[in-house]
Order: structure tokens, then C-alpha cells, then sequence
């Protein structure tokens, strides 16, 4: 449920330097989908990301954290999230999801998109794209809302208009972000009589909905890291980082601020220098 921890709130010089981290995060998301292909490996696509991660003076959030041995996460199929990279060589129609975070003097951004590959099922690109709609329309309700707990009522309506009954992932959630990349509160992806805390300028969240083409339950492999779905269907993540100001949010991993993925929901992102 959500917590009542203190909460990190962000001056708006603070969300600058996290815009930082997020371009890096974006700019490692463009690398990977310009290299991502059948017949690639996970390990070459954790390269690529480490490259760009470097390459812009930034630190990997993931690589080191709590032992997690790989820059990027990368799931694929019924694997929903912190798949390893390694050997594994992806093939047509792989669902792929790929999770990044970097650091950027002291603050951090945290993405995940999700690709099908060649020819793909209709199905899994349904999928996708409905957990792709689910997070901006819990980005696009933060704009509107009073309590977090809009994120969840955002991503239910999302599901409930799908036409396919797609669980939604409950052991994993959104959460908020900051000189931390896991920091208090938790952003459940599913409503609850529990409305969160208030929305208020300075809050800094990543919201990042995992939805499945089956059952929502979930189980970890022997690695202790992978997430799969109990009854092997196949899943799908989206994540941004978002920052709320006192007239509106920015989204702080998406390059162009969030414009294009939140303009179908009548929301319009406000430039950083208008946040403070």
C-alpha cells in the first residue's frame, strides 16, 4: 500500500539536474532501439546503452544495485522485468522490454520501453500499446489530480477499455525518485482505498505500468532477479520519470517533455524553466 515515508520534494533547480539524467536515459533508450533486431543478443544491447551511459560522462543506476550485475534490464516474452542480459539471441516476434536508469551528479532517471520484433503477433502489439496508453494516461491524470492514487484509478480505466482482459502486474510498481532511484512513495498501478498523498509541486515519480496477456501473478526464476508471469504469457512495460511543478509536470525521460504521448490526452507539459 502507500507509505507515509518522508517524501523527497524537488527544488526546480533540483528537477534541472534531473533532466540531465533523464536525456541520458533517452538518448541510451534511441541507441538501443536503432541497434534492437532479431539475431542481437541482450548482452549487445547492454553494451550499446553502457556506451551512451559513458559516453555522457553518467553512471549506470542499475549496475551494482543491491549486487544486480547488467546496466540495463531486458525482458523478453514472459518476463516482465529485471531480465539479465547475456547470451540469449532475440527472434522474430520476441516481446522485449528494456529498462534503463543513469545517474547524473547525484540524481537519477529511470525509462523502460517495450518493442515486439518482425513479425509480430497482433496480440502482443496490442499489448504493448495498451501498457504504453495506460502510462500516459497516469501521466496525463498527475496533471489533474489531487492524490496519487489517480496513477491507479488512470491505468485500471486504461484496462477496462481494452478489449482483452490484460492482468495487471501488482508485486511491482511505480515509485518515486530522486538522489535515490527507489525513493518513498510507491505509485501503485491499481486503485486502492487508500488515495495516496497529495500532489504537489516538487513530487518526482516514475510511474511504469506492467500489464500481461494472461494472469497478473507473478513468480521470480532461480536467478533472483527475473520476474515471469506464473502461467507463461507474454508481458509488457512502460515507464517515464515525471516531475510535477506548481502549474503542471515534465516528463523527464522522454525527449521531447511528454508533448507527443500526452497531446491524445488534452495535456500540455510545462517547460522547465517554468516549473520553479
Amino acid at each position: 500500500m502507500f507509505g507515509r515515508e518522508r517524501i523527497e520534494y524537488k527544488t526546480a533547480e533540483q528537477v534541472v539536474a534531473m533532466r540531465r539524467a533523464g536525456l541520458v536515459v533517452a538518448a541510451a533508450h534511441q541507441a538501443v532501439r536503432d541497434a534492437i533486431a532479431p539475431g542481437v543478443t541482450t548482452a549487445d544491447l547492454d553494451a550499446v546503452a553502457g556506451q551512451v551511459i559513458a559516453d555522457a560522462g553518467a553512471t549506470p543506476s542499475f549496475l551494482g544495485y543491491h549486487g544486480y550485475p547488467a546496466v540495463l534490464c531486458v525482458s523478453v516474452n514472459d518476463e516482465i522485468v529485471h531480465g539479465i542480459p547475456g547470451p540469449r539471441v532475440l527472434r522474430e516476434g520476441d516481446v522485449v522490454s528494456v529498462d534503463c536508469g543513469a545517474i547524473v551528479d547525484g540524481w537519477h532517471g529511470d525509462a523502460a520501453f517495450t518493442v515486439v520484433l518482425g513479425d509480430a503477433d497482433p496480440a502482443d502489439l496490442a499489448l504493448s500499446a495498451a501498457t504504453e496508453r495506460a502510462m500516459w494516461a497516469a501521466i496525463a491524470a498527475l496533471a489533474g489530480g489531487e492524490r496519487l492514487g489517480v496513477v491507479g484509478d488512470a491505468v485500471e480505466r486504461v484496462v477496462e477499455e481494452s478489449d482483452e482482459p490484460y492482468g495487471i502486474v501488482q508485486e511491482y510498481v511505480g515509485h518515486g525518485i530522486g538522489t535515490a532511484m527507489h525513493q518513498p512513495p510507491d505509485v501503485l498501478n491499481y486503485r486502492t482505498h487508500d488515495r495516496g498523498p497529495r500532489l504537489r509541486p516538487g513530487l518526482c515519480v516514475a510511474i511504469e505500468p506492467m500489464l500481461t496477456r494472461g494472469s497478473r501473478t507473478t513468480r521470480v526464476l532461480d536467478d533472483d532477479w527475473t520476474v515471469v508471469t506464473e502461467d507463461g504469457e507474454r508481458a509488457a512495460h512502460w515507464e517515464h520519470t515525471v516531475a510535477l511543478g506548481p502549474d503542471g509536470l515534465w516528463v523527464l525521460t522522454a525527449a521531447d517533455g511528454g508533448v507527443a504521448g500526452l497531446a491524445p490526452f488534452g495535456v500540455e507539459p510545462v517547460p522547465l524553466s517554468d516549473i520553479g
